[in-house]
C-alpha cells in the first residue's frame, strides 16, 4: 500500500508541475492582441471633424476654434509631425472635415461615419454646447477621445464622470459667475437687470447668476428671456431705464449682444456696468463699435499682457490669418487642448485612446495657458488666464478675478461717445 501511495503521489506531482509552468507562462506572455505589431507602414495621423462650415454656427468655425486647429496642423506638419514612439517616427497630420450645416442630426451621423467608416485616428470637437452634449456619449461608446472646443456648461459636468473619453476645455458659468458676483459686490453694484437667450447658454448663466446675486444682497430688478434672432430690444432697454438699474447682464449670442449695445447707444442708455456673452470678447466687436466699446465687459478672458506665451500666440495666430481677429475667450484654451493631446501622445508613446484618456486625466501639461490639468473631466478655474474682460483703450483687459487682472475694472463705464 505504501509503495502504491508513493507511486500515485509521484504521478500526480509529474502532472501538476507542467500545468503550473504552463499557467505561469500564460500569465506573463503577451496576448495575441498585445503582441500584435503596430503598422510600421503608417505614415500619417488622420484627424476628423464634423464642423459647422455653413449655417448659423459657421461664424464660430471661422472665428473661434477653426483658425486654431488649422494653424496647429500647419505648424505640426512644418516640423515633420507628431513623434509616436510605437511607430518610431514622426507622423504628419491629415485633416478630414465634414460640414454638418449646423444641424444636430447631420453632426451625429457624420461623427459616426468618421469613427466607423473612415476610422480616423482622432476627432476634433463639433461646435456648441448642445453638439458636445450629443457627441460625448457617441465618442465614449466608440472609445474615441473628445476634447471640447466651442461649448461648455454645468449640464456637461455630471456626464464627465460617466464618459471618461470626454474632456471639457472652455470655461463657463461654474468658473465665471463667482468672479462676476465678487466684482459686482466690490464695485458697489446694488441692482441688476438680466437679459438671457432662451437656450442652454442663456438659461444656465441666468440660472446660476440670480441666486448668487440674491445671496450677495444685489437686487435683481428683472430677468427677461428673449428668442434667438430678436430684432428689437427697445422694450427691455426702456424697462432697465425705468428701473434705473446699476448693471445690465446680457447672456446671449453675438447677434443679440450687438443689437443690445447698438440700441443702448441709440437710446442713450448707459448704466454703470454692462456685461455680455459671446461676441463682445471677439476683436471684431471693437472693430465694429470702436470708441463705443470702451468699458463694455464680456466673458473670457486673456490678452497679450496675460503672459509672454499668450502674447506670442496672439502674434502667431494673427500672422496665420493675415489679420488680427482674436477671440479673447476661447483661442487660448482651444490651443491648450491641442497641446495637451500632442503631449499625451508623446508621453505615452501611443495613439491608443484607452491609454491616452488616462494620461490626460492624470498628468499636468505645459501649455500656452501655463500649467494645465483636469479634475473630474474639466479644467479647474485657476488654470484659466481670466474670467471677465473689459474693453479699455482698444484692449480687452482681464478685470476678474483680481489675481489674474491685467487692469482694474472701469466702473462706472464711460458715457457713449458724443453723449
Amino acid at each position: 500500500m505504501i509503495k502504491k501511495a508513493l507511486l500515485l503521489m509521484l504521478i500526480v506531482s509529474l502532472l501538476i508541475v507542467p500545468l503550473a509552468i504552463t499557467g505561469c507562462a500564460g500569465d506573463t506572455a503577451p496576448s495575441e492582441e498585445e503582441a500584435a505589431p503596430v503598422d510600421q507602414d503608417k505614415d500619417v495621423l488622420v484627424f476628423g471633424a464634423t464642423r459647422s462650415l455653413t449655417g448659423p454656427l459657421a461664424v464660430q468655425d471661422e472665428a473661434c476654434f477653426g483658425p486654431v486647429y488649422r494653424q496647429w496642423v500647419d505648424e505640426v506638419n512644418a516640423r515633420g509631425g507628431i513623434y509616436v514612439e510605437e511607430y518610431g517616427k514622426q507622423l504628419p497630420i491629415e485633416l478630414v472635415v465634414y460640414d454638418d450645416t449646423s444641424d444636430m442630426a447631420t453632426m451625429t451621423r457624420l461623427l459616426e461615419r468618421l469613427m466607423i467608416e473612415d476610422e480616423v485616428d482622432f476627432l476634433l470637437a463639433p461646435i456648441s454646447t448642445a453638439f458636445l452634449k450629443a457627441a460625448a456619449p457617441i465618442c465614449n461608446e466608440n472609445g474615441y477621445l473628445l476634447l471640447g472646443a466651442e461649448g461648455g456648461a454645468k449640464e456637461l459636468e455630471p456626464m464627465m464622470a460617466g464618459f471618461p473619453y470626454f474632456f471639457s476645455v472652455l470655461n463657463y458659468a461654474t468658473h465665471q459667475v463667482p468672479a462676476l458676483v465678487d466684482m459686482l459686490v466690490e464695485e458697489g453694484i446694488e441692482s441688476v437687470g438680466i437679459v438671457f437667450i432662451a437656450d442652454q447658454h442663456g438659461i444656465e448663466y441666468s440660472g446660476d447668476t440670480i441666486p448668487a446675486l440674491e445671496l450677495a444682497g444685489i437686487r435683481v430688478a428683472f430677468s427677461k428671456s428673449v428668442p434667438m434672432g430678436i430684432d428689437d430690444m427697445s422694450a427691455i432697454i426702456n424697462q432697465a431705464m425705468e428701473e434705473n438699474v446699476d448693471a445690465v447682464l446680457c447672456y446671449a449670442y453675438p447677434d443679440e449682444n450687438f443689437l443690445l449695445v447698438g440700441q443702448s447707444i441709440e437710446m442713450g442708455f448707459n448704466p454703470k456696468l454692462m456685461l455680455f456673452g459671446p461676441g463682445v470678447c471677439f476683436e471684431i466687436f471693437y472693430n465694429i463699435f470702436g470708441p463705443a466699446s470702451e468699458g463694455v465687459m464680456g466673458w473670457g478672458a486673456w490678452n497679450e499682457k496675460s503672459s509672454p506665451e499668450a502674447a506670442e500666440y496672439a502674434r502667431i495666430l494673427t500672422e496665420f490669418e493675415g489679420s488680427r481677429n482674436l477671440d479673447f475667450w476661447g483661442h487660448i484654451p482651444y490651443r491648450a487642448s491641442l497641446e495637451i493631446l500632442e503631449q499625451a501622445i508623446e508621453i505615452s508613446g501611443t495613439i491608443d485612446h484607452d491609454v491616452l484618456k488616462d494620461v490626460i486625466a492624470s498628468e499636468r501639461f505645459d501649455t500656452v495657458m501655463g500649467e494645465v490639468w483636469f479634475e473630474n473631466g474639466g479644467i479647474p478655474a485657476e488654470c484659466y488666464l481670466g474670467q471677465i474682460g473689459q474693453w479699455q483703450d482698444g484692449i480687452f483687459e482681464v478685470v476678474a478675478p483680481k489675481e489674474q487682472a491685467t487692469a482694474d475694472p472701469i466702473v462706472p463705464k464711460p458715457a457713449w461717445p458724443g453723449q
